[in-house]
């Protein structure tokens, strides 16, 4: 595989690495090594479970210090929302780090490139890469800027918890998230939720993915009021 020119990238997420082949390794997917030849280089799997370690340390202590009034149950909610799939894939397409994976023939004809997953996992495995070179303050500044700065617009409201805490206080009314609609193809997928409470429809949501309109169908529920039979 030929070197090729990361000052873009480097420029992007503002740091700059002396070693070149750790950064190569922190974007190639597996599907590009079992296509190539055997020890060239790694693949990205391992840096992304150390980035992974590193962006949940550096997120637990700025929400340990910033939120001192938020339970243990509390934090770690708020910490996924932070760090979750859509999020860290986001911050990954808005840095172009996207357009700097190495994925074999494959993968890249399916689509890779924009799978949310994979996105996520090379922002976690970059700063992986930038932890076991420059340290723990480098990738600090990295999760500083790209997450923590913006926390507050990253966080949404749980919707589902919300309307579960009303049902519960009125007591004796189930909750049930049902499919109304799906449509297509694997790729992307689209879907209608309608949520039921005691039996009776009381709100709809449509996403990307399942969990996605079950929060949005809830959220129809609470606007509405209408979450009381």
């Amino acid at each position: 595989m030929t070197q090729r020119d990361y000052t873009k990238l480097e420029k992007k997420i503002e740091y700059e690495f002396k070693d070149k082949k750790l950064l190569c390794a922190a974007l190639t997917h597996s599907s590009y090594m079992n296509e190539c030849v055997i020890g060239q280089h790694e693949c990205y799997e391992r840096l992304e479970f150390l980035g992974d370690a590193v962006v949940e340390l550096i997120v637990s202590e700025f929400l340990y210090r910033k939120m001192p009034e938020k339970r243990e149950g509390a934090l770690s909610s708020i910490r996924s929302q932070l760090v979750c799939e859509q999020s860290l894939s986001k911050i990954c397409r808005e840095l172009g780090i996207d357009e700097f994976i190495i994925l074999g023939k494959g993968e890249e004809s399916c689509g890779g490139r924009n799978k949310n997953s994979i996105l996520c996992d090379v922002f976690e495995s970059v700063v992986g890469a930038v932890y076991l070179e420059g340290g723990l303050d480098a990738a600090r500044a990295i999760v500083d800027r790209e997450i923590l700065s913006k926390y507050e617009e990253l966080i949404v409201r749980n919707y589902k918890s919300e309307l579960q805490e009303k049902i519960n206080s009125i007591g004796g009314l189930g909750i049930e998230y049902k499919v109304l609609e799906e449509s297509g193809p694997d790729h992307d997928k689209h879907f209608t939720v309608g949520v039921y409470i005691g039996g009776e429809l009381k709100g709809t949501g449509a996403g990307r993915s399942k969990k996605e309109a079950q929060q949005l169908a809830a959220a129809a529920a609470l606007e509405d009021n209408i979450y009381v039979s």
